[in-house]
């Protein structure tokens, strides 16, 4: 809110105001008429805003605070939920009570009834306030005079009704998108026109292609940003080497996964003559590259992540940049800012200095092999690497250090396990299996999170303007409806005065490790934390436990790690005299780029979600009639889901658990059968046959063997 509308609604919130026509409120504010058109905008946005409204005689009043406005979220049989923006609780929406809002919207709702222990609370949409599409993908189905666009979404809310001269080039169950020329009101459909035909169903691409239509992606750079990308150049400026520590005749390693071609950070560990530890993390200097407000910049801004979708890249920065120049290719010179750390056989660090660098990575190495090279199991790539065999156990001996520290803390080791789902060369998929780590990813995981902490403390204890990483403590009231759930397995996460630590989550986590309601617990543990997200204040992290936090280790993938490089450039330049100008400019900046990453960061996930239910539900259309053994992961009203030892997760609805009725116990998550009393509960191994799988629906069903 402006500060301008927050006037205007203190004045109109005063006892002793009466409704005014917007000529006496300006007077009595003292607005002057040079400001008048100004103002009457001003007012117009809080009236469509509905904070306040006019009377029979135009005169503005205050509207009655049980108007609150947020997020809609549609059901697919009509009904959905309001997410607020001031309360952690979801409004329920019936279907009568929806005004013909669809999926995304932002709404204004009233408050019908409160929440209480039965139900949640309940409410109605009075107006629409923005509609979050204007463009749909779908299915394009023709009647001859005339046709409909059904959504891909099916929570969308409606199909789109085309008239015949609005076809295009359409053919018959093409997948198209469609601009929605006509809202739906009173009953009627959405109408819209076809303005791009993407190619058949089943033809290749076509499918990822249709998600990144449907979100709107960002896919292609525009022809300005690559030019500024490509005068980048591919060989660093030797002009700038003597403002830079010179790390060339360091021993540096990169470790990522196979296939990674942006490589943004880099490591060395040695040992001190005090017996302590010396972490070296150098990371691409970006900033040095994408300048503040040039074309780069707010191209990046405008993604705020890379997404990593199946068999495709949208990166954050073009290629250019991201593989090339920024990239910590081995055997190049690359500038690096970069963070030292000396620390403790505790795990403790005693110090730490960031610093510009210039480097050249020794050897581009990956998880596999440097797994490997510890356990000692491959003889030619431990004749390969002889001379950096220290190295590694070094790296190693640091990493399980760093790790026990963390784990005292209280950190949260959530292993909720990633799919791993190859695809053959025309983007089908050929098998899908549980993405397998090992501690070789920890060793990176571990080595990024302190410096993460390093670099937030510092920072946050220099006052300096900043982009935090934070996660703030769960709602008492879900870890309350947690509790329930672990009663049955005769646990709980301990309340202390409504308050919540990280450790009671890791005592909880390590008791059930290798258990077989291991994976069911850490998911709903995930699911009762908040959503980390980025913010200009440090709020801490509650997950890592951790009071500092931060994201600096990928500037090549998310702008907040690019936004505080920028602003450690800026403070090491300057010998950390700042000027106050600057500094309020950029806390200015720092709140709108943490909200646009964290929208985008949201949606990001969303879409990487929504690829690997498709390619799964893909996968399993060919295995109708295959039976599995796999575990309940979660009990609804209307079924049991179960996850599959591969990842993949489908339905059994009531009529295909066997010939009874099924009761659902809310408040111990489990199904129990009216005649026989047999239970299905969350962990539950279960024997399943696969009956259907749509890929279209993203949407899997099983039966009970």
């Amino acid at each position: 809110m402006t500060k301008k509308e927050q006037i205007i609604l203190d004045f109109m919130k005063d006892p002793k105001y009466i409704p005014m026509k917007a000529k006496e409120i300006a007077t009595i504010l003292g607005v002057q008429k040079k400001d008048r058109d100004s103002f009457k905008k001003v007012l117009d946005n809080l009236e469509k805003e509905f904070k306040i409204g006019k009377n029979r005689k135009n005169r503005y009043r205050i509207i009655d605070e049980d108007f609150e406005q947020g997020i809609f979220r549609r059901n697919q049989r009509g009904f959905g939920f309001v997410k607020l923006e001031n309360r952690d609780d979801e409004i329920y929406i019936s279907k009568e009570n929806t005004n013909n809002a669809l999926n995304g919207d932002r709404v204004i709702i009233e408050i019908l009834e409160e929440k209480n222990k039965i139900k949640n609370a309940e409410g109605k949409i009075k107006r629409i306030v923005k509609h979050e599409k204007d463009t749909v993908v779908g299915t394009f189905q023709n009647n001859k005079t005339f046709g409909f666009v059904v959504p891909d979404d099916r929570s969308f809310g409606t199909d789109i009704f085309i008239s015949k001269s609005n076809f295009g080039k359409a053919r018959n169950n093409h997948k198209v998108l469609v601009q929605i020329t006509k809202y739906p009101q009173k009953g009627k459909k959405a109408e819209g026109k076809i303005i791009e035909v993407l190619g058949e169903p089943n033809q290749a691409g076509i499918d990822m292609l249709s998600l990144i239509k449907e979100h709107n992606l960002p896919s292609v750079f525009p022809e300005p940003v690559v030019e500024e990308a490509k005068r980048c150049g591919n060989k660093i400026d030797k002009k700038d080497i003597p403002n830079r520590v010179d790390l060339r005749d360091d021993i540096i390693f990169t470790i990522d996964g196979e296939d990674a071609k942006d490589l943004d950070d880099a490591v060395k560990v040695s040992k001190l003559e005090n017996g302590n530890y010396k972490l070296d993390v150098h990371i691409a200097d970006v900033s040095y590259y994408v300048k503040d407000g040039s074309i780069l910049d707010k191209e990046a801004l405008i993604r705020g992540t890379s997404i990593y979708i199946l068999g495709r890249v949208i990166p954050m920065l073009p290629r250019e940049l991201s593989n090339g120049i920024c990239s910590l290719n081995a055997g190049e010179d690359r500038f690096t800012l970069s963070c030292t750390m000396e620390i403790d056989k505790n795990g403790r660090v005693i110090s730490s200095e960031v610093y510009k660098a210039i480097i050249n990575v020794t050897e581009r190495m990956n998880y596999k092999d440097v797994q490997k090279i510890l356990d000692k199991s491959d003889k030619r790539l431990l004749k390969k690497y002889e001379k950096y065999l220290k190295e590694f156990e070094l790296m190693k001996e640091l990493a399980e250090i760093l790790k026990e520290k963390r784990m005292n803390q209280g950190y949260l080791n959530l292993e909720i396990p990633e799919s791993k789902i190859d695809l053959d060369i025309n983007g089908k998929v050929t098998n899908i299996e549980k993405y397998e780590t090992s501690f070789s990813n920890e060793i990176i995981e571990q080595f990024m999170l302190t410096a993460n902490e390093s670099i937030a403390e510092k920072f946050y204890w220099l006052q300096a303007p900043f982009i935090y990483r934070v996660h703030e403590e769960p709602d008492i009231e879900k870890v309350k409806e947690l509790n329930k759930f672990l009663f049955n397995f005769k646990m709980k996460v301990k309340i202390t005065n409504d308050k919540v630590y990280p450790k009671e989550f890791s005592k909880l986590l390590e008791e059930v490790k290798g258990k077989s309601e291991e994976k069911v617990i850490s998911n709903l543990v995930l699911r009762t934390l908040k959503v980390a997200r980025y913010e200009a204040k440090n709020l801490g992290h509650f997950g890592i436990a951790s009071n500092y936090y931060c994201h600096f280790t990928s500037p090549i993938r998310r702008y907040p790690d690019l936004f505080i490089h920028r602003v450690i450039s800026k403070y090491l330049e300057s010998n950390y005299n700042i000027d106050d100008k600057w500094i309020e400019d950029y806390e200015q900046k720092a709140e709108y780029c943490a909200k646009q990453s964290s929208e985008r960061e949201k949606i990001a996930t969303k879409v990487e979600r929504e690829s690997e239910d498709l390619k799964k539900a893909e996968y399993m259309e060919g295995k109708i009639g295959q039976e599995y053994e796999g575990i309940i992961s979660s009990v609804t009203q209307f079924g049991v889901f179960v996850e599959l030892p591969n990842t993949v997760e489908g339905l059994i609805r009531f009529e295909n658990l066997g010939n009874e009725y099924f009761i659902y116990d809310e408040n111990r998550k489990i199904l129990v059968g009216e005649r026989t009393k047999q239970t299905y509960s969350i962990g539950d191994k279960i024997k399943i046959r696969v009956i259907s799988a749509n890929k279209a629906f993203r949407q899997i069903d099983f039966e009970k063997c």
